[in-house]
């Protein structure tokens, strides 16, 4: 019979085709690999798992072996084995295709695809729509599709929150939910990088500061919201110049033009993601006022756009193809029945044309 090693991390080829000619016993075995490699059973299991605790001269003697013998695991002795079906399933609550085309998300998923590149995991995309979506992924639970599921911009009363509450499959959220803290999350400090953005304008002279959030039933909204109070009561200064949006372009330029008709003195802007606070330095601009003279503006991503603005943006930084990466390799870990903690990753700020620091 085939020789058979656990599910996850291996550095052979993905899925090979099996066909129903093959002689199984002709196939070399892991222990014709160990014997070639001259190590144990056990550390040619590791190595081929990319288990720690391996020398790297065993593990590439162990890789060299098993390409020289031609060896890799077969797959469908090992779902069989295991019960595993070598699928996993990014699930975002949304309706709209156009939603993956989104620079934060693509690079998301760009982050995943990357770790699950070590993996003989295949990565299945699912947009869930208010509509049948809940039932789309109570379906696919039911029926062990996947062996552990990723999320991405759950709010606070989404139904998928029920549903993926009772499942007994493993499940990896990117940022934690409003209202419910998940067992196994991947996350950014967005408290801390928004206070760390409001402290850099205050710190530049400015007093009359509003802000710009993303949706509140989001966490990160919440978050980044809280970090600009923090910076905001620590100065002793009035945090109620707030505007609620989408993250889109479009919310982001009818949020400015709301602050501007409210608060036109207004001196220093913060606002919840790059792709809106591009849209408020053009509102800006068509409304006549000099970037960073009269207004200086700060985002928060550090995406591509934020190069592209004239005048440049400050922006907080943020790991966004690390949260991919971070999440996908969590889902590894439990579906090998590890126990991974909670992530957060750290963000720095970027200081560009929009909100330079004094003396520049």
């Amino acid at each position: 019979m085939p020789e058979s090693i656990p599910d996850h991390l291996v550095s052979a080829p993905k899925r090979p085709l099996l066909r129903a000619s093959a002689e199984p016993q002709s196939r070399p075995t892991l222990d014709e690999v160990a014997l070639r490699a001259g190590v144990s059973r056990s550390a040619a299991s590791r190595a081929m798992n990319n288990a720690p605790h391996v020398s790297s001269v065993k593990r590439d003697a162990v890789m060299k072996a098993a390409q020289d013998l031609g060896y890799f695991p077969n797959a469908t002795a090992r779902a069989l084995a295991t019960n595993k079906v070598g699928s996993v399933v990014l699930v975002v609550s949304n309706e709209d295709p156009a939603f993956f085309a989104d620079p934060f998300f693509s690079q998301i998923i760009v982050g995943i695809a990357t770790a699950l590149e070590k993996s003989e995991l295949d990565l299945t995309l699912m947009l869930a729509s208010p509509g049948d979506g809940p039932n789309r992924l109570e379906r696919l639970l039911r029926s062990r599709r996947a062996d552990g599921v990723m999320v991405l911009a759950m709010r606070k009363d989404d139904p998928l929150n029920q549903i993926l509450a009772v499942t007994d499959l493993p499940v990896v959220f990117c940022g934690r939910t409003l209202g419910r803290e998940p067992r196994w999350y991947v996350d950014v400090d967005n408290r801390g990088g928004a206070r760390l953005a409001t402290e850099h304008l205050l710190n530049a002279g400015r007093k009359r500061i509003a802000t710009i959030i993303g949706p509140m039933d989001l966490e990160a909204s919440v978050a980044r919201h809280k970090g600009f109070a923090d910076a905001m009561a620590v100065a002793g200064l009035v945090s109620d110049w707030v505007a609620e949006a989408d993250f889109t372009s479009e919310g982001g330029a009818q949020a400015m033009t709301k602050l501007l008709d409210d608060h036109p003195d207004l001196d220093a802007v913060f606002v919840g993601s790059d792709n809106m606070a591009a849209a408020a330095v053009r509102v800006l601009k068509a409304r006549g006022r000099s970037i960073p003279e009269d207004v200086m503006v700060v985002g928060f991503d550090d995406l591509a756009i934020a190069q592209q603005t004239e005048p440049t943006l400050t922006t907080v930084s943020q790991p966004i193809r690390a949260l991919g990466q971070e999440m996908a390799m969590m889902l590894v870990r439990l579906i090998a029945e590890e126990s991974p903690n909670p992530i957060i990753l750290p963000t720095h700020l970027v200081v560009r044309e929009s909100a330079p620091s004094i003396g520049h």
